[in-house]
């Protein structure tokens, strides 16, 4: 098989338990976002957009639909000869069972023989449940012009926040000097983004003695990155400026969708140059209807609106009858809206009924409701 510059591992087998009922059936990468796409599209089609042409996706928690969901390689143009998005369970080893993937180190590690296949010169290992745009070939040329063993994308987050996040202190030249996890009082604000590109042949030697190591948790943060630093390693600080958010709550899944309705927004998804991919419904244009008024709203195909919408995002074939009224809130698919109903600074999961003249969530400034079951009528 041709041998890869670059290969990617995307990071996809968390449960995202923050977000509650949300990923009760779905892995957190595969949570809808943004009207018609999903989490995982957004690394997926950087690594598209960045000419990276395999991808492995790791899997792990309600992995069924986020697998078959990846599998379709062509939604990013990566299904060509050469190129392809590949599905990977845990592994059941020899001498023990092992379902699960115990750290994100093991979970390379348990895939070492898909890494060989390809033979690449370095491998980019990412998270699956970050919103954002980034060209990794940018980083790969700051990787190699550093001479680095590792190369750790970074984010300035305020200090307040810091110790929320691994944080890197670096040199003046952007060497990594320190490596914290969630410091109580952090030395600087540059905070791990969970993305790193590594020298293949040297990490696979590090995850093979750290398979041996019992007493290892396994983890790029806690063991692969302090022995790398410990051992003198050349590990550099790439700083990533643009937007970026972890949609790990609830408050922060519907920021990330209200960010979008910002007239200057950061992530700009109508950018021809970086085109986000997704899956193509087949469903028929928006509906709105004769009585229906908008003011400053994000509504995709499917849609049917004849009530009011303020500041809010409507995700793919969701309604709102007559006379009803939805405010600073996310709809995601296939929501229903009666009439009469009132829907304030809520997010409404994927099919919810919102019964006639019923009133869901609050205009106030607390933290935002999630309406998750169908909710009776008045």
């Amino acid at each position: 098989m041709a041998q890869h510059t670059m290969l990617a591992m995307i990071l996809a087998g968390g449960r995202g338990s923050r977000l509650l009922d949300l990923t009760n059936k779905v892995a957190k990468p595969a949570v809808s976002y943004g009207g018609k796409y999903r989490i995982i599209d957004f690394p997926l089609s950087n690594c598209a957009n960045s000419g990276i042409d395999v991808v492995g996706v790791l899997t792990q928690y309600e992995s069924v639909l986020l697998g078959s969901y990846v599998a379709q390689g062509r939604r990013w143009g990566l299904d060509s000869k050469d190129s392809g998005v590949y599905v990977l369970p845990p592994r059941e080893k020899a001498d023990e069972a092992l379902d699960v993937y115990r750290g994100t180190a093991d979970a390379i590690s348990q895939n070492i023989d898909f890494v060989d296949n390809y033979d690449p010169e370095y491998l980019l290992i990412l998270s699956g449940d970050h919103i954002y745009k980034m060209n990794y070939e940018k980083m790969l040329d700051y990787h190699k012009k550093n001479d680095a063993d590792a190369t750790i994308a970074v984010i300035s987050v305020p200090l307040k926040e810091a110790s929320r996040f691994g944080i890197m202190n670096t040199d003046k030249n952007g060497r990594i000097t320190d490596f914290e996890e969630k410091p109580e009082k952090p030395k600087s604000t540059l905070a791990s983004m969970g993305i790193y590109i590594f020298n293949w042949k040297q990490l696979r030697k590090m995850l093979v003695a750290d398979m041996k190591n019992a007493e290892s948790a396994h983890d790029f943060g806690k063991d692969i990155i302090p022995t790398m630093l410990k051992d003198k390693g050349r590990l550099f600080a790439y700083e990533f400026k643009g937007y970026w958010k972890d949609v790990g709550t609830i408050d922060s899944l519907w920021e990330a969708n209200m960010d979008l309705l910002e007239k200057n927004s950061e992530l700009n998804l109508n950018d021809p140059t970086w085109v986000i991919y997704s899956e193509d419904r087949s469903v028929l244009p928006q509906y709105i209807g004769p009585n229906a008024k908008i003011d400053v709203a994000y509504i995709t195909q499917g849609c049917r609106i004849e009530g009011r919408v303020k500041k809010s995002v409507i995700f793919t074939g969701a309604q709102v009858g007559a006379g009803a009224r939805v405010e600073d809130s996310v709809l995601m698919p296939g929501v229903i809206v009666e009439e009469g109903a009132v829907v304030k600074r809520a997010l409404v999961a994927d099919g919810v009924r919102i019964g006639k003249d019923a009133v869901v969530g609050s205009g106030g400034s607390g933290p935002i409701t999630l309406i998750a079951k169908n909710v009776k009528g008045v």
